[in-house]
């Protein structure tokens, strides 16, 4: 996994072959997707559903993520997730593998519990941030697993809920989404109801979840009249925006291959990493690799983290093993060196790469 900074965009860029590449950047909106093998039920209980949330919520807390909606159906999820110091991909292989050891154990059953990997939509949240959070908050209703609209005020195992104060769910960001509907909150909660009652009759909404193009364009019928005015669009199925966001995030995309390609042709491993932060910082490299509070070497072991993870796609768990901390330290360590790196300038190319 790789990160690129250009035109404002910081991606990380998870490489998967022969099929495409997850593309995710820091503060992103990601729409998550994720179903039963063969549809089957990936909940039986609500001690799986509360040991699933349980999860989530530890994971999000110690990543800087914001959820910002979420349903569980009895045969898939959506999660509404907004990126913060840990790519979306590992949030999600942590989420997943915990839980389906434990499902697994607990109902005597062995092997995949999921389809293939979860589905992952970059969102342009400016266009649709109120559409997904709409849409997904409805899916037990749609699907029947609540039978009312006032029923859905009140469902634990749903965002609805905990947004109108119903149900308290405390990793869940209720405060970006109640914004958009007024400043204080009782009258953005009256507003945010009104507005998910009002998609009650709007059905499935394939344009939200469905091919690139069409999202896009908005639907099959103003894809249809864009085509008429021979109006140019843009599409991937990775990504729900407009052809200008759609155009931008896949540039961004080509450059960090094009980065990635660079640094594997130098050479560049752990231990040139750690040769090239001791260097920097004019410390020992085994100083660096210590538990320690010296202020200097936590810069430098902030730095290396932040790089190793970054550039050298190295697990968190991995690190902390490596570095005799564990891994919410080291979590937090590569917060801090990116940090360090915006402030001061400090990029990985110049540094490490021996022109």
């Amino acid at each position: 996994m790789i990160l690129f900074v250009v035109s404002g965009w910081a991606l990380w860029y998870k490489l998967g072959m022969p099929r495409k590449a997850r593309i995710d950047a820091p503060g992103a909106l990601h729409h998550i997707i994720a179903r039963g093998i063969e549809n089957s039920v990936i909940f039986k209980d609500d001690d799986d559903r509360d040991d699933f949330l349980e999860r989530l919520g530890t994971l999000i807390a110690g990543s800087r993520t914001r959820c910002l909606a979420w349903a569980l159906m009895p045969n898939h999820f959506h999660l509404l997730l907004k990126t913060g110091n840990l790519p979306v991909s590992d949030l999600m292989r942590r989420l997943l593998t915990g839980y389906v050891v434990r499902f697994n154990r607990r109902h005597h059953r062995r092997g995949h519990l999921f389809q293939n990997r979860f589905k992952s939509i970059l969102c342009q949240e400016d266009l649709y941030l109120k559409e997904l959070v709409r849409y997904i908050h409805l899916n037990p209703l749609r699907a029947g697993v609540v039978e009312t609209f006032e029923a859905l005020d009140t469902h634990r195992y749903a965002g609805h809920s905990g947004l109108l104060g119903n149900v308290d769910v405390p990793w869940q960001a209720t405060e970006p989404i109640l914004a958009l509907f007024g400043e204080r909150s009782l009258r953005a909660r009256r507003h945010y109801r009104a507005f998910v009652a009002a998609g009650m009759d709007m059905g499935k909404r394939p344009e939200l979840v469905g091919g690139g193009l069409v999202r896009s364009a908005g639907g099959w019928q103003e894809l249809k009249s864009l085509r008429r005015m021979d109006t140019h669009l843009k599409g991937d199925e990775r990504i729900l925006g407009d052809t200008r966001f759609v155009e931008e995030v896949l540039a961004v995309a080509r450059e960090s291959l094009d980065r990635r390609q660079r640094l594997a042709a130098a050479g560049l491993d752990f231990d040139a990493l750690l040769r090239c932060v001791a260097d920097h910082f004019d410390l020992p490299p085994d100083l660096i690799l210590l538990p320690t509070k010296i202020r200097p070497r936590v810069r430098a072991r902030d730095v290396l983290c932040y790089w190793a993870v970054r550039d050298l796609k190295m697990r968190t768990t991995d690190l902390a093993a490596l570095l005799g901390i564990g891994q919410p330290a080291v979590s937090r360590s590569v917060a801090r060196g990116e940090a360090v790196c915006l402030q001061e300038g400090l990029q990985v190319e110049k540094l490490c790469i021996k022109s």
